[in-house]
């Protein structure tokens, strides 16, 4: 049964985490260092001083109530999700999946745009039906209690909640982990799915790599070398490191605020480029509903779900993809043909891995052009 729901955060977690900033215990950081170490110490402190005395939870809670949003049990976990139907001629069903670290803060601007395009300068006839899921055990949803999480189980959840809401045909559109639970969702139901819009995708090099594959190599080999460390971390002993970072917001802060920096076309400004508020609001859906841990075990539950990406075969199913020139991982069109069907490849501009935050404009464009022909 679909319920709807408000986001309320009681006043005693937040006076609590302003004693916990106040009592953080900093690390000395290396004299002269900047991000190399990981997160800068000195930048995390004057975040963390600024959330402690100067931002105002309330106003974002209220911005961010001011959607509609609701719960619905799907197989024992309570899904929240934003659900704004559109103002046009044929909307066309949308679910819009988040990843880590983000969360369904990332669509918040888009949702107007995507549901009226008309009231945004575009034509009412690209309107959607808008459904943004927060993934099972982040934010303010319900946590999975067993095992067996992984991107099949969450595609089936949120395929079951499109049919529960009642649209028998809808696009998905995805990145991070949104981009693997939208693909699965291709993959799964392409009698429903009319197609799948990713600005992140995996694709694996192939197993005899010609000369034009040199540079994509070695962007790979570079981010399994030096980035990777986060994701080894938390598929194989996330709750060695969740204890930590729920106990401690600076903590949460700083594993969280550097991959923002480091995965983004910030040129090193990750507060100027997204803004205070907004990288704080994001931690707050970690941080207030206490789902830090839960929310990195996907990690540890896709390891054992290899039908979810490894075995999933491919997405037949008219497959867009918007290329940000920062993204994590930026297969070629050569690798990701064998497992999707490409229907649009768009190269950006700008932008990186977090791209409805960092280029909406860009986004919304090639979301409005991929699925005006599936309509």
């Amino acid at each position: 049964m679909v319920r709807p729901y408000r986001i309320d955060v009681p006043d005693a977690v937040l006076d609590d985490l302003r004693d916990r900033l106040a009592r953080t215990r900093w690390p000395e950081p290396i004299p002269g260092a900047d991000w190399d170490y990981g997160a800068n110490v000195d930048a995390v402190r004057d975040l963390c001083a600024y959330w402690q005395d100067g931002y105002d939870w309330r106003a974002p809670e209220a911005r961010l109530n001011a959607v509609p949003q609701f719960l619905c049990e799907v197989d024992g976990v309570d899904l929240h999700f934003w659900h704004v139907r559109g103002t046009g001629p044929d909307p066309l069903p949308l679910v819009l999946v988040h990843g880590w670290p983000g969360s369904i803060v990332e669509f918040f601007e888009l949702i107007g745009p995507l549901t009226d395009p008309g009231a945004h300068g575009g034509n009412p006839a690209d309107a959607f039906d808008v459904v943004v899921p927060a993934l099972p055990g982040f934010g303010f949803g319900g946590r999975p209690r067993e095992r067996g999480w992984g991107i099949s189980r969450i595609a089936a959840a949120f395929d079951t909640l499109m049919s529960t809401l009642g649209y028998d045909r809808y696009g998905a559109q995805g990145g991070d982990w949104g981009s693997m639970v939208s693909s699965k969702l291709g993959a799964a139901y392409p009698e429903r799915v009319v197609g799948v819009h990713l600005n992140m995708l995996t694709a694996p090099p192939p197993r005899t790599p010609v000369p034009e594959d040199a540079e994509a190599l070695e962007r790979d080999r570079l981010w399994r070398t030096q980035e990777a460390a986060y994701s080894r971390v938390q598929r194989t002993k996330p709750d060695s490191l969740t204890v930590a970072q729920t106990d401690s917001p600076a903590g949460l802060a700083a594993w969280i605020v550097e991959k923002f920096r480091t995965w983004s076309d910030c040129d090193g400004d990750v507060e100027g480029a997204f803004g205070r508020d907004t990288l704080l609001t994001n931690l707050m859906f970690y941080w207030a509903p206490s789902s830090v841990a839960s929310a990195a075990r996907i990690y540890y539950e896709n390891q054992r779900d290899p039908a979810g990406v490894v075995t999933r075969g491919r997405v037949e199913v008219p497959v867009g993809y918007a290329a940000f020139p920062r993204e994590i991982f930026r297969p070629p069109r050569s690798w990701a043909e064998p497992h999707y069907a490409i229907a649009r490849w768009t190269e950006m501009p700008r932008g990186g891995h977090f791209a409805a935050l960092e280029a909406p404009d860009l986004l919304l464009d090639d979301v409005r052009a991929f699925f005006r022909a599936l309509r």
